[in-house]
């Protein structure tokens, strides 16, 4: 059966009365016109207000108003009545009426959350024109990094997968970015970021980032370890006079970090033996010899290995040709060479980390 709406325009009605519960009857008949979206984040508070005909609403704009003419009116989300009138048929305490202004009739919706997204109609029923006006709830939600790799360790040349699982409405976009060392972005947008073949300098944090433009995008981590065998990155001879001190150094790139062990001609050199003194720290090993006398000269052996592998440099002590000068020296200037000896520094990155320093 048609009809003419308040409007002036034609709308269709149907015969069938939804449900009748305490003398509430709520005729489902059709829309007069189209569907109004609201849309609102997660969380907030959503309140339904629809534009409607001008003869019943006064042309209020995004409100549902009765006046005395309407004998009967309710919401509805599809087919399940919130109110009916003012009676409140749902058991959600987060919905309420807002009865605020005159014979407004607007439906509040606290703490919004995914599951009331959809359709609600606000249905009214006059002595001759029946009507429904109908407002699609939008939720949108901000995102969340649900699911991430947890941190690794690989050994160099495999091939590794990480995994960023987000949600969100809209679908949040995921961008990763190796943060640490090289702090280079990656320009695929993808949930799993796939290194083939990975090599040392590829280890470090990599950040996952999910966005929409709901919010704030959300960030996480995770940390790769490439273990990998020792390089030598630095070997340092010494020449010493007779009865003085000398010190070698030896540097390694390893991880896990390597273990060293010095040798003298094949020989294993025994800490705190033959007037020898061992020290270690971190990547770096020192043979420092008190006393020197002409045994102590000659070739010496750095070893550092790992699980994965070992390497070994070659360094020389020197016999100091400053102790067979003919003319005295000042001890102010031996004091000074010898310094410059034991100062122990890294090679700058333009020279070979492998080449053996011996003083001019």
């Amino acid at each position: 059966m048609s009809y003419q709406n308040g409007c002036g325009r034609k709308s269709w009605a149907t015969n069938d009365w939804m449900t009748h519960m305490e003398g509430l009857p709520v005729r489902s008949v059709g829309f007069s016109r189209g569907t109004d979206n609201i849309t609102i984040r997660q969380g907030n508070t959503a309140i339904l207000r629809l534009s409607a005909c001008s003869s019943i609403l006064q042309d209020v704009k995004d409100a549902c108003y009765v006046d005395d003419r309407i004998s009967k009116v309710a919401w509805l989300n599809r087919s399940n009545i919130i109110f009916a009138g003012n009676d409140k048929w749902s058991l959600d305490p987060r919905v309420t009426l807002l009865t605020s202004a005159h014979l407004e009739y607007s439906l509040q919706i606290q703490q919004v959350d995914v599951s009331d997204e959809g359709p609600y109609t606000c249905s009214v029923q006059t002595k001759h024109h029946p009507q429904t006006y109908q407002v699609h709830l939008i939720v949108q939600v901000p995102p969340k990094i649900y699911n991430i790799s947890s941190n690794i360790t690989v050994n160099e040349g495999s091939n590794v997968t990480l995994v960023c699982l987000a949600n969100g409405r809209p679908e949040p976009v995921i961008n990763w970015r190796h943060i640490s060392p090289s702090a280079k972005e990656i320009e695929e947008e993808e949930e799993y970021l796939e290194i083939f073949m990975i090599n040392r300098y590829q280890a470090g944090a990599y950040q996952c980032k999910a966005a929409n433009e709901v919010a704030s995008a959300e960030e996480k981590q995770v940390h790769i370890t490439v273990n990998y065998a020792p390089a030598i990155k630095y070997a340092q001879s010494a020449d010493v006079a007779v009865g003085h001190t000398g010190i070698l150094h030896c540097e390694v790139s390893a991880v896990p970090p390597a273990d060293f062990e010095w040798y003298k001609e094949d020989k294993r050199i025994i800490n705190s033996s033959q007037g020898i003194q061992i020290h270690t720290m971190d990547s770096r090993s020192s043979l420092i010899v008190t006393n020197a006398t002409e045994d102590h000269y000659g070739n010496y052996t750095c070893v550092a290995g790992n699980k994965l592998g070992v390497t070994n440099a070659s360094i020389f002590l020197y016999k100091n040709i400053l102790s067979t000068l003919p003319h005295p020296v000042q001890d102010g200037s031996i004091s000074l060479f010898l310094a410059a000896q034991m100062d122990f520094a890294s090679p700058s990155e333009d020279q070979d980390p492998c080449e053996t320093q011996a003083p001019d």
